[in-house]
């Protein structure tokens, strides 16, 4: 194996291990936001310095393994989407930490179970969760067949982030008092709705890489 492959398994395996915390991430704000678990909202928070040294580090490694061999071909469009992917990673990561934060906040709405279930919370994080899950074994397999049940679950997110906006206004006008929370409640879906397009992107990204098709904006 020449050294140039060799970097490039490095870099593909960096990306792997970032990958797999972001998801250990995303599934520990799933159980500290819905059980309302503060020592595990700590744990996330903690853990986002990790997240951003995983980031810098990939894209520090990434533009030297440019500078020393000048890939091409199809070579060059994994590293550029590596980059792309550890920034999409790196802003998912973001978010969570976000909803961490959230969970400790002593003005948040409280764990009113039938609200969330309502909201169908549990089953957003878990679509996101499975899109984040797929989508890392897409880049593994490099099988872009998969591509498009992964987007489609996109749209579930979308739809429930719509949704709830109707159910929290609802919501809201029984309970006046909680306005506040509620209005931080809707940035919190938003946060979930956005990590949904950031595996969106992820997902145009590996495709850009496998068949060297741009699907941004298409």
């Amino acid at each position: 194996m020449k050294h140039s492959e060799k970097e490039l398994m490095a870099l593909k395996e960096e990306v792997s291990q970032m990958w797999k915390l972001v998801l250990s991430q995303l599934q520990k704000t799933k159980q500290a936001f819905l059980n309302r678990d503060i020592e595990i909202a700590r744990e996330i928070i903690s853990r986002e310095k990790r997240v951003d040294a995983f980031e810098l580090k990939i894209d520090c490694d990434c533009e030297n393994y440019i500078a020393l061999f000048n890939p091409v071909a199809i070579d060059l469009r994994l590293v550029l989407s590596l980059i792309k992917i550890s920034s999409k990673l790196e802003r998912i990561a973001d978010f969570c930490e976000g909803i961490a934060r959230h969970v400790i906040e002593k003005d948040s709405i409280g764990a009113d179970t039938e609200l969330f279930e309502e909201l169908q919370l549990e089953k957003m994080f878990d679509t996101l969760i499975s899109m984040l899950s797929d989508s890392f074994v897409m880049l593994e397999s490099e099988n872009t067949k998969m591509s498009g049940r992964i987007l489609s679950k996109d749209d579930e997110v979308d739809n429930l982030y719509h949704n709830s906006i109707g159910i929290l206004t609802d919501y809201l006008h029984k309970k006046p008092e909680d306005i506040r929370s509620g209005l931080k409640m809707i940035v919190l879906i938003r946060k979930l709705e956005r990590i949904g397009d950031h595996c969106n992107n992820i997902v145009e990204d590996i495709v850009f890489y496998v068949d060297a098709k741009v699907l941004k904006h298409s």
